[in-house]
């Protein structure tokens, strides 16, 4: 008889293996950042509590800051990601849903969520970079919801732009102050959003604000 070889198992390339390990240390990273400044933790800090040796975060990242741009872009993928979904959603709910989307990371993401808003560490290109383009990617989504496309002319687009902008520094001071509700907050933005739709329409007729949309009596 012929010895039985053993069963092959399937080999993990170190790729696979060190992308799976670089994912894990983000997750890490965006409880740890959840609600502490970057200032406020310094690398030896960011070891301990993730348990792992301040050289393998150098190792992935090659300093602080790379780190923390890492835990930024993969926040922001999942943010422009699930915003841009919910393609079979009517227009109306499906511009509710991203609006919902955006004040939650908002609200449970607030130190990134600064930091993207705000410009981050100093005169940071690389984070004006990310929120340049959250904020196209926003303005890409309600232009669809809206418009049924995201190639708009340059006065529709100012005018959602000009929206986004304004959402920003209202969520900037909701996070502060949460005095309403994330509900009541979103139905707020909603209608500001169809003002904005409608001066859009008054300048440029041939972008249509949508009907507003009907309660159910």
């Amino acid at each position: 008889m012929r010895p039985q070889r053993a069963a092959v198992r399937p080999r993990v390339r170190g790729t696979e293996r060190s992308e799976a390990r670089r994912a894990e240390l983000i997750a890490i990273g965006r409880k740890l950042f959840a609600d502490t400044s970057y200032d406020a933790l310094s690398m030896d800090d960011i070891a301990r509590q993730a348990h792992v040796a301040k050289g393998l975060i150098y190792y992935y990242f090659q300093s602080k800051r790379g780190y923390y741009l890492a835990i930024i872009h993969a926040s922001v993928a999942d943010l422009v990601d699930f915003a841009a979904s919910g393609l079979e959603l009517p227009a109306v709910d499906r511009v509710h849903r991203t609006i919902d989307t955006y004040l939650r990371f908002a609200e449970h993401h607030q130190a990134a969520y600064r930091a993207i808003v705000s410009g981050g560490v100093g005169f940071d290109t690389e984070v004006h970079a990310i929120r340049d383009g959250v904020r196209e990617a926003i303005v890409a989504t309600i232009a669809e919801g809206a418009y049924g496309r995201r190639d708009i002319a340059p006065l529709a687009r100012m005018g959602l732009l000009s929206w986004v902008c304004s959402v920003e520094g209202a969520t900037l001071d909701w996070i502060d102050r949460p005095e309403l509700s994330r509900d009541t907050m979103r139905d707020l933005l909603v209608k500001t959003l169809g003002g904005a739709l409608r001066a859009v329409e008054e300048m440029d007729p041939s972008y249509p604000a949508p009907p507003p949309a009907r309660r159910d009596a």
